[in-house]
């Protein structure tokens, strides 16, 4: 059934679990600002469309869905995320097929929309459409629609969100949303006739493999340093280095330092702990000198650990309003 939802958040985690029906498996923020992001998701029956606007830099690991097809494109003239690498300009859109993970990262504020839906069902219409010529490669691909299909189909999306922010009752009229849905799907394919502009390199593959599995590492093993992670990658250093500064614009030890500090804040913020102390779960994620932990903590957070685990334990968390639609 048609339903739609808008939320606004002033945490990552929450943000991270509202995409996390698109693939979003873990979101890191890079800057010391305040978080705070604005989602609008709707749910047709074949399409699932979402909308976002960003205000700080981080770094997302996307891993999409089996059997599904993920597109997305920046709005407006803010700078667009950069997907596994790959940067988008104005008018330029990304198709990420199914299995592919693929770290997304944000320098700031930005906006961009994306279509999910299923990979068959997209290739099945394509044909259709345009004839057996039609193909969705299933590495990350950058397409240059021509201007007025690239135009149309998003003015098309931005009208579904409107609808959804406005609480219209279009999207709850199932032969309406039907009708916007099959207008969609034509749209989209119009924009991807024309084959792909450019494919991922096998190079950047490599890369964009060597940094998921890196980042599987890092969650399963807290105790690994950098010289770990390169013998369990079989890779050098100075792989390692250049992989996280051209994927993520940070190096491995600072983005260890991010992820493993973010996951002592979670902890804390969800008020369970168990009966740990603060230093005993900042030693589970792999700190040992508390002193020096909690001068991080403060400097990244805006508080100590012990204030956030009170406020937590009070029930107090920062704004993050969901609004069904």
């Amino acid at each position: 059934m048609p339903g739609s939802r808008a939320s606004v958040f002033g945490e990552p985690e929450d943000f991270e679990e509202a995409l996390r029906a698109d693939g979003v498996t873990a979101l890191l923020v890079t800057s010391r600002e305040q978080f705070r992001a604005r989602l609008t998701q709707i749910s047709l029956d074949r399409l699932h469309l979402a909308s976002v606007e960003e205000e700080v830099a981080r770094v997302a690991l996307v891993a999409v869905p089996a059997n599904t097809i993920l597109v997305s494109w920046p709005i407006g003239d803010r700078p667009a995320p950069v997907w596994g690498g790959i940067e988008m300009r104005t008018g330029e859109m990304l198709t990420l097929g199914p299995g592919n993970r693929v770290h997304a990262r944000t320098g700031g504020s930005c906006r961009w929309d994306t279509i999910r839906l299923p990979d068959k069902e997209l290739l099945c219409y394509g044909r259709a459409l345009w004839g057996p010529s039609f193909f969705v490669p299933p590495a990350p691909a950058v397409w240059r629609p021509a201007p007025a299909a690239g135009r149309h189909l998003a003015q098309l999306q931005r009208a579904a969100i409107r609808m959804a922010e406005a609480r219209s009752g279009a999207l709850t009229n199932a032969e309406a949303a039907r009708g916007l849905e099959q207008q969609l799907i034509y749209a989209l394919i119009q924009c991807l006739s024309s084959g792909p502009a450019a494919q991922e390199t096998s190079a950047g593959r490599r890369h964009r493999c060597i940094l998921a599995r890196f980042d599987d590492l890092l969650r399963a093993d807290a105790s690994l340093g950098r010289v770990e992670f390169c013998a369990e990658l079989g890779i050098s250093e100075r792989l390692l280095r250049a992989c996280c500064r051209e994927y993520l614009r940070i190096g491995p030890n600072r983005y260890v330092r991010l992820q493993r500090m973010q996951q002592v804040h979670r902890a804390l913020r969800s008020g369970t702990p168990g009966a740990a102390s603060v230093s005993e779960v900042a030693r589970r994620h792999g700190f040992r000198d508390p002193g020096r932990f909690a001068s991080n903590y403060r400097a990244v957070y805006g508080e100590l650990p012990s204030a956030t685990l009170r406020r937590s334990s009070r029930g107090i968390t920062p704004l993050s309003l969901h609004r069904p639609v």
